[in-house]
C-alpha cells in the first residue's frame, strides 16, 4: 500500500534498468507511483509509462530551471498532452532560486502563467520551491486561491508549513527527513495534520539514509515513510495506508477532470 508520490522515471538514471527497477518496486510494496515529467523532452516518456504500467501515474510542466523554454508552443503542447487520462497533475512548477537556471522574473511569470494552466486543465499543482519561500507564498495567495495541489519535496519550516496548510495544500515529505541535519523538517512532520500528509522520493536524487549519495529509487519511499512514522509515533503500514487515501483523493479521484 505504499505510495511515491513524485519521482522521475523517465529520467536518463533509469534508462538501462527502469524495468528492473519498476518490478523491484512492485515487489516492495508499491501501489501508486507518479512519475512527473519537468521538460517537454520527457512527456512522450511520461506517456509511454503511464500507458504500460497501470500502477504509474504521470504529471507533465515546465520545471523552474526550463522556464525560459516556456512560450504559446510548448503550452500548446502540455494542453494536448494533459488530456491524457492517466495524466493526473500539473507540475513540477515554481520557483528555484537557488541555482537560477532561469531569471527570477522569468521564473515568476512563468509560475504565474501554469497556475492559470492548470486551473483550466483541472490538474491539482505540484510546487517545487526552493530558496524561494515568500515569493512562492506570495505567488500562490494572490494568483491560486484554493491550494488545489501538493508542496513537492518541502524544505521550508514550520511557519512556512502552516501558512502552505492555510491555503489548502498538501505537503510531500522526500527522503532529507532521514538526514541528521534535517531536525526542522522533522518538526513539521510532526505537525501536518494526517490528511493533509504525502511522501515522496524524487528519485533518482536525494536517497534517504542509508543510501544518501547513491541513485535514489522509488521504493526506497518506504524508509521516509517509516522516519515519518516513527516521528509522528504511528505504525508504518497504518500510516502508508494514509497517504495512499491522500494520494488517490487529489490526484485519482479529481473531480475537476474527467477521468471516464
Amino acid at each position: 500500500m505504499f505510495v511515491d508520490s513524485h519521482c522521475h522515471l523517465e529520467m536518463e538514471s533509469f534508462d538501462d534498468d527502469l524495468e528492473e527497477v519498476i518490478a523491484k518496486s512492485v515487489d516492495e510494496g508499491l501501489e501508486y507511483i507518479l512519475t512527473v515529467g519537468t521538460e517537454e523532452s520527457y512527456f512522450g516518456k511520461v506517456r509511454n509509462l503511464v500507458e504500460r504500467y497501470p500502477f504509474i501515474y504521470g504529471a507533465i510542466g515546465i520545471h523552474p530551471h526550463n522556464a525560459k523554454d516556456f512560450d504559446d508552443r510548448v503550452e500548446k503542447v502540455i494542453r494536448d498532452a494533459a488530456s491524457h487520462p492517466r495524466i493526473v497533475g500539473y507540475g513540477e512548477v515554481g520557483l528555484d532560486f537557488f541555482k537560477n537556471h532561469s531569471p527570477r522574473d522569468v521564473q515568476k511569470k512563468v509560475f504565474v502563467r501554469q497556475l492559470v494552466l492548470a486551473h483550466e486543465l483541472g490538474l491539482p499543482i505540484i510546487v517545487h520551491s526552493r530558496d524561494a519561500r515568500q515569493e512562492t507564498l506570495d505567488i500562490l495567495r494572490s494568483e491560486y486561491p484554493g491550494g488545489y495541489g501538493v508542496i513537492h519535496c518541502y524544505s521550508y519550516d514550520l511557519a512556512a508549513a502552516k501558512e502552505f496548510l492555510d491555503m489548502g495544500f498538501y505537503i510531500s515529505i522526500p527522503g532529507t527527513v532521514t538526514y541528521k541535519t534535517a531536525a526542522g523538517l522533522r518538526e513539521v512532520v510532526r505537525y501536518i495534520p494526517e490528511d493533509r500528509l504525502m511522501a515522496e522520493t524524487d528519485a533518482p536524487f536525494l536517497s534517504p539514509v542509508p543510501h544518501r549519495g547513491k541513485r535514489n529509487v522509488p521504493y526506497y519511499v518506504k524508509i521516509t515513510i517509516e522516519t515519518v512514522a516513527r516521528e509522528r509515533r504511528k505504525d508504518t503500514q497504518a500510516l502508508a495506508a494514509v497517504m495512499r487515501d491522500n494520494f488517490v483523493r487529489l490526484f485519482l479521484k479529481n473531480p475537476r477532470k474527467d477521468r471516464s
